[in-house]
């Protein structure tokens, strides 16, 4: 049964639902996994929750197509196991260390109110109508692209967005300044105002009236 990755999108103010139809995988070990992909597919495991974790099987180039797909790495995916749908995240990625090949996949199983923490990444709007760029002359540099967020599956956010807008030159954007969805929180916040990290800023145009 080949793995097929589909994107419906229900609204414009959706989230985007993804769906895997993979298979069991009965034989283990390194023989096995190697005999896999040299028939062009990839061992995974499902695992978490009361239910024992489960091998499954790939199709090599359709993970390779999903993954292109940056919502995958961040967003619940349902798995269809041979009729039997579960609701999973991503949670680790083996990767060939030369080529261009998965080695193994880990998928953890999670309800809508279990809670998980992940790495969303950050999407920069309005740059070039920037207030610090477009008057101020300054240049905006981003100093991380992703940050790690804790919250109930159901609420997982495939990615955030930090609008520069308003920025003004001369300005450090924190994690604080991101605005976090209802029901998500920032796993660093969380420890404290020390671990407040930077995430963006505006360079002053040299000769600028803040660099004077």
């Amino acid at each position: 049964m080949a793995l097929v990755a589909k994107v419906i999108i229900f609204g414009e103010d959706s989230m985007s639902e993804l769906f895997l139809n993979v298979t069991k995988r009965e034989h283990q070990g390194k023989g096995a996994s190697r005999r896999l992909r040299h028939a062009g597919q990839t061992a995974a495991i499902v695992y978490g929750g009361e239910t024992a974790p489960q091998s499954i099987t790939l199709v090599q180039k359709d993970i390779n197509k999903a993954l292109l797909n940056e919502a995958f790495y961040s967003s619940v995916i349902t798995l269809d196991i041979e009729g039997t749908k579960q609701d999973v995240i991503l949670v680790d990625l083996q990767r060939h260390p030369a080529k261009d090949l998965i080695m193994h996949a880990d998928f953890l199983r999670v309800e809508p109110t279990t809670v998980v923490s992940k790495r969303v990444p950050l999407h920069f709007t309005n740059e070039t109508a920037c207030v610090g760029v477009k008057i101020g002359g300054g240049k905006i540099t981003h100093v991380v692209s992703e940050v790690l967020i804790t919250c109930q599956a159901k609420d997982l956010p495939a990615s955030l967005t930090v609008d520069m807008l308003k920025v003004q030159a001369g300005t450090v954007l924190h994690i604080s300044d991101i605005v976090m969805p209802e029901g998500v929180q920032s796993k660093d916040l969380l420890l404290g105002e020390d671990h407040n990290g930077a995430i963006a800023s505006i360079s002053v145009a040299r000769g600028g009236a803040a660099a004077e």
